[in-house]
């Protein structure tokens, strides 16, 4: 980014990009002169093949190398060099950290309160049934490991049977 220009000073620029410039003509012993491409685009491809922006400046050798927060895509590096990211943005968002509650019926969240009624009353009705047939008909096969068939014992494997579970 351009830095406050002061009285008819040159303008001086500023920021992480232009710090890794500094540090690598200093260390490589180059001097450089920056300029701002004169349409103020990174560069996309026009209808004739040829490029506008920061890239064209570089296809055209008008600039030996280009230092910007350029996207890299296919097309642009089918026309000029690229080195690897150096630096890599993202989108964060800061949220107020939740206070951390206890529900003792969390469980019960996926399903709606009229399916746990429903649930309820399935398991209800069909161990009462399983119960009186019981009652009314001598057993001949026990229910599962059950030696008794008491109310209890018929709502518990009828639950045991729905959520598959004993």
């Amino acid at each position: 980014m351009v830095s406050e220009n002061v009285l008819g000073k040159p303008k001086k620029y500023q920021g992480f990009s232009i710090d890794v410039l500094e540090a690598l003509a200093t260390y490589l012993g180059f001097k450089y002169e920056i300029y701002v491409a004169p349409d103020h685009k990174y560069g996309s491809p026009q209808d004739d093949g040829s490029w506008n922006g920061l890239i064209g400046e570089l296809v055209f050798k008008r600039a030996d190398i280009g230092i910007s927060a350029l996207t890299i895509t296919p097309e642009r590096e089918n026309v000029v060099d690229f080195t690897t990211r150096y630096m890599d943005y993202s989108v964060g968002v800061l949220l107020r950290k939740a206070e951390k509650t206890v529900d003792m019926f969390a469980c019960l969240a996926p399903f709606d309160l009229s399916l746990w009624a429903c649930i309820a009353g399935t398991v209800l009705l069909v161990g009462l049934l399983v119960y009186l047939l019981n009652w009314l008909n001598p057993p001949r096969l026990q229910m599962g490991s059950m030696t008794s068939t008491t109310l209890y014992n018929s709502m518990w494997f009828v639950y045991g049977s729905f959520v598959q579970q004993g």
